[in-house]
């Protein structure tokens, strides 16, 4: 199995039955164009939210200029109730709740603390339809005001330069929720793509921390790092240590990484 970072919190994951494409906004280093030249497999492309960093709607001209691929566009219910996408531009349209699946994927759309939802997909054995994989990719599913969680704060709200007027606590109790919620499906995942950004300042790692504190992770891969950079990511490696999850140091963009079978 590949997964090639392609950008900010864009993934391409190669399986041996199918292709899966997570929140590609942009990819300077032409991933896209390379799978899509050369595999024949089927290519599920998902979008977590309507946020400009995470979905484009160029990405729907690659079923058109790719007649002979199988290619379904899996969205978040969001991108078109904010008008970024219409109705037929997806083949799935899913929320929060959300369960779908073929002989290939299981797909469960689970909460998100921002917008849109996050994401659980199962890669299925051809034969018995037992999950060989399972991935998580976060979406913008994270514990976003952490730097104000310090410990002279007393609760209430803030206004912030930066986000307007907030309420850590509050957020941060519905990020914890939101993975509670999680829970009741797994505890478990092969690979975790999950929100690593300094720009949150102060506790960046905060939610990232606790995500692996309540599940077993087999591979950690930071996100949503592009304009804070490559190595602020690496700050979590600290923590994924601690508890003997690989961590994948990510270095450039189109970066690959060969995860081998079980």
């Amino acid at each position: 199995m590949k997964l090639t970072y392609i950008y900010h919190s864009g993934f391409a994951i190669e399986t041996e039955s199918c292709v899966l494409i997570f929140d590609c906004w942009m990819d300077p280093a032409g991933v896209i164009p390379r799978i899509l030249s050369t595999t024949n497999k089927p290519i599920y492309v998902f979008a977590s939210h309507f946020h400009e960093d995470h979905f484009t709607k160029d990405i729907l001209k690659w079923r058109t200029d790719n007649p002979t691929l199988s290619i379904t566009y899996i969205l978040s219910k969001d991108i078109m109730k904010r008008r970024r996408a219409d109705k037929e531009d997806a083949d799935v349209w899913m929320a929060k709740g959300s369960v779908w699946s073929n002989d290939i994927i299981n797909v469960y759309a689970t909460g998100s603390n921002d917008s849109g939802v996050s994401w659980i997909v199962d890669v299925k054995d051809a034969k018995n339809q037992a999950t060989i994989k399972r991935f998580f990719h976060a979406g913008d599913l994270n514990n976003w005001y952490a730097r104000f969680l310090t410990d002279d704060y007393n609760g209430g709200t803030i206004d912030s330069e930066a986000f307007g007027v907030i309420d850590p606590i509050k957020d941060e109790k519905q990020f914890l929720g939101e993975l509670k919620d999680i829970k009741k499906i797994t505890d478990s995942f092969d690979v975790v793509m999950f929100p690593v950004d300094g720009r949150i300042g102060n506790g960046y790692t905060r939610g990232a921390r606790q995500f692996i504190e309540q599940f077993k992770v087999g591979l950690f891969i930071p996100m949503h790092f592009v304009v804070s950079g490559f190595k602020s990511a690496w700050r979590m490696k600290e923590f994924t240590d601690e508890y003997n999850i690989p961590f994948w140091s990510i270095e450039r963009d189109g970066q690959p990484i060969n995860i081998e079978k079980e």
